[in-house]
């Protein structure tokens, strides 16, 4: 069939840029994170655009696609005007896939999709073809795992048994690990399984060993039956999905508990409630949803993929509105809110037309739904402006009336498309048509996304989270460091008189306000972190946007390194009772690289505070005194192909005991060379000053790098991965390696700073760096 069926008539509708078209008014790191990822640029390296270029780039290529409507009220060139100064004023940001490659020979502008997994080799493999090639297209995929048949079945065609769903797993997650997504973008996943799948359980701990599936997000599917097994204490049925036969019985609060023990330890898996998504598929007659994108906030079906973009509420403030006997109606230009709410609807519709996309069968799925995902960023700040607490009632009002109104103005906005362009195609057997609602242009209007980097270029706070600091500080030239302050902390502090540098060093070294008695009380009340926020509060707020919005909400509900595992069981239960469609908590260093730590936490990570009566050694620490090293011992040398040359590496041993490494790649004065033998002597240092071998290994396990390579089973990601790879294999062959004891901060490995857990994402804050892509 030919391609022409599927992908649009390209309009070569060159639209000039203004003679008077303003510079946009660049944020603060604004300029450093479109330099970086989003300009193009030559071959060799130079930027070929500027900001302002970009901007109308996209805003000429979305607007361009006017030309194929006859009916359209508006003209192309007036209407890229529009799209220009909506985004260049920060008002409205589509996501980074339509920044990247809207106006390019790419051509594709979604960034979430979701491929089926079928129960066959080929059908298996087709999956990860297609997901490599929307990879290297910058957009991320989801899967559902469920329909491969559990492990040690028979497979009919060749007498043997099959490895299921987790070992398949596996090979998706290298698959991605050697693809980037146009250099700036690497390859997201979403994994999924059925809560009634018979591998469940080993799928519930994949991610036990840290490093593992480090492409994936995961998450059990629940359904209603599974949950109302926990409520009343009962056992479920697991059933083969090849034959339809239950083959075993659990108790599901085991499973449940299992689920959070999990997600205690490490975040991972996190939970989706299937049976909600589904009743909320508005085109049931296609199939059932069993997947989401890689940040769980869009549910879509098989082969289909949505555009998604924010807007930043922050720029909808009204000063000298406020009403503080009814904050939830105060200070909102709500008919400015009301007009941008109108043309990014019309906005994202474009770009389903704009966009080329990387399979025949996505590019039908697409156009049949044309679901969009609109969403908002910039709450928090909002809500610092208005002068609101996030965690109070008057915040979650103000939630449920903001997006309340972005969802009923939306499906306005896509009602009027339908009356101009014609309703989306699949509308006649939507649930739309059954209950006389619409017709509508979009099967779907609204999706609470992760903003992580748009959210930079539009300096705000990221999608409807709190802040995750007030003010932080980063690493610029000649070891110089700065101080960064949220601009409405910043400014609520010199309106009180309170303002300077002394203030910002304790807010740096507490990381929050709330135990600085000194300021007053209403401003320790407004402005509250992430990690001051009670876990209910993150989870009512997160449900009172998913009243209002058609897919669904990214947020992760942080929770304190003390929290439980009661904690835990208590969030999932109320995301349950809420109405959310999914949940992701994260428990501050639970995991062995912590994501983000700041002040008094930091000093803890950095072993500070060890109790007086430890010495070094006994609180984890290694020793001063370095072994002195015999004039003879006796070692092995081991070759190991890295992605960047074969390594040789020597390890000496004394009395059995690794006590000092030599690592030798390429030739002598080559860079690669020298941090290889640097590596080396610190490990050799480590070794001989009495930290043991597990400890060495768990520190450097896992260290990413460009070129990773394939051993074994696995991967070397690295030149310390290769050598902790050697001293895993030779001295701790019956120990479970990943895992340190000390918490420690994970930094970003474009710009070395620390990475924020947040939306179900590793974000720098500084960069734009995204483990979501």
């Amino acid at each position: 069939m030919s391609l022409s069926n599927f992908y649009p008539k390209v309009y070569v509708l060159m639209i000039a840029m203004p003679k008077n078209l303003p510079q946009p008014q660049l944020k603060p790191n604004t300029d450093v994170v479109l330099q970086k990822r989003y300009l193009r640029k030559s071959l060799d390296g130079k930027l070929t655009e500027t900001p302002r270029d970009l901007f109308w780039r996209v805003a000429s290529a979305i607007a361009a696609e006017e030309g194929k409507y006859e009916g359209s009220s508006r003209e192309p060139e007036s209407l890229a005007r529009d799209f220009y100064d909506l985004m260049t004023s920060w008002k409205f940001l589509p996501n980074s896939p339509t920044l990247m490659n809207a106006g390019t020979d790419l051509g594709q502008l979604s960034a979430c999709f979701v491929l089926p997994v079928g129960d066959s080799i080929e059908e298996i493999f087709d999956a990860v073809k297609f997901a490599a090639m929307i990879h290297k297209s910058g957009g991320g995929t989801g899967f559902s795992f469920s329909r491969l048949r559990p492990k040690e079945s028979r497979v009919g065609s060749t007498g043997g048994v099959a490895s299921g769903p987790v070992s398949f797993l596996r090979i998706f997650n290298t698959a991605t690990e050697q693809i980037k997504q146009g250099g700036t973008r690497r390859g997201a996943n979403m994994g999924i399984l059925r809560v009634d799948h018979p591998d469940v359980l080993d799928f519930i701990r994949a991610k036990e060993k840290e490093g593992e599936f480090n492409n994936f997000n995961l998450s059990v599917g629940l359904t209603e039956a599974f949950m109302q097994a926990v409520e009343k204490d009962e056992h479920y049925d697991l059933r083969a999905p090849n034959t339809g036969e239950v083959v075993d019985r659990l108790r599901a609060r085991d499973v449940f508990d299992l689920l959070v023990k999990k997600a205690w330890q490490s975040g991972d898996p996190g939970i989706v409630f299937l049976d909600r998504i589904n009743r909320d598929n508005p085109t049931p007659d296609q199939g059932e949803i069993e997947s989401t994108n890689p940040c769980g906030e869009q549910p879509l079906l098989p082969f289909e993929a949505c555009n998604l973009g924010s807007i930043n509420l922050s720029c909808f403030y009204l000063p000298g509105h406020n009403d503080d006997a009814d904050p939830a109606r105060a200070g909102i230009d709500w008919d400015e809110l009301r007009r941008v709410v109108h043309l990014s609807v019309h906005f994202l519709d474009n770009v389903i037309d704009a966009s080329l996309f990387p399979l025949p069968r996505i590019a039908e799925t697409v156009r049949r739904n044309r679901k969009i995902g609109l969403g908002v960023m910039g709450f928090a700040d909002l809500l610092f402006e208005l002068g609101v607490a996030y965690n109070s009632q008057a915040g979650i009002d103000l939630a449920e009336r903001i997006m309340g109104f972005v969802q009923e103005e939306g499906h306005k906005a896509s009602a009027e498309l339908a009356r101009e362009r014609g309703p989306f195609p699949a509308y006649p057997t939507s649930l739309y048509a059954k209950k006389k609602k619409g017709p509508y242009r979009n099967a779907t209007v609204t999706t609470i996304a992760p903003t992580g980097t748009l959210s930079i270029i539009a300096g705000c706070s990221s999608g409807v989270e709190p802040l995750f600091a007030l003010c932080f500080t980063r690493n610029i030239l000649d070891g110089e460091r700065l101080v960064e302050v949220n601009p409405h902390f910043e400014a609520a502090l010199a309106a009180a008189g309170l303002a300077g540098p002394e203030l910002m060093d304790s807010v740096v070294a507490k990381g929050s306000i709330q135990d600085l008695d000194f300021l007053p009380a209403k401003l320790r009340n407004v402005f509250v972190t992430a990690m001051d926020i009670e876990p209910v509060w993150h989870l009512r707020m997160q449900a009172a946007f998913q009243r209002h919005t058609d897919n669904a909400v990214s947020k992760t509900v942080n929770l304190p390194n003390s929290a439980t595992e009661q904690d835990i069981f208590d969030i999932y239960w109320l995301a349950y009772k809420e109405g959310c469609k999914g949940v992701t908590v994260y428990r501050d260093g639970c995991k062995s690289i912590q994501v983000l730590a700041t002040g008094e936490g930091q000093k803890k990570m950095d072993g500070e505070s060890a109790p007086q009566n430890q010495t070094a050694s006994q609180a984890g620490k290694p020793t001063s005194a370095v072994r002195k090293r015999p004039d003879v011992v006796q070692g092995f040398t081991q070759k190991v192909q890295t992605g960047l040359g074969a390594m040789y590496l020597t390890v000496n041993e004394v009395d059995g005991e690794p006590f000092e490494v030599f690592a030798t790649i390429g030739k002598s004065g080559r860079s690669i060379t020298a941090k290889a033998e640097a590596i080396g002597r610190l490990v050799s240092l480590a070794l001989r000053s009495g930290v043991h071998v597990r400890d060495v290994v768990a520190q450097i396990k896992g260290i990413g790098g460009e070129h990773p390579v394939f051993r074994g089973k696995g991967l070397l990601l690295s030149i310390p991965d290769a050598i902790a790879w050697v001293l895993e294999k030779r001295y701790l062959k019956d120990e479970h390696i990943g895992e340190v004891n000390d918490l420690e901060v994970q930094r970003c490995p474009e710009c070395n700073e620390p990475l924020v857990f947040q939306e179900g994402c590793l974000i720098c804050p500084a960069c734009g760096f995204s483990r979501c892509g």
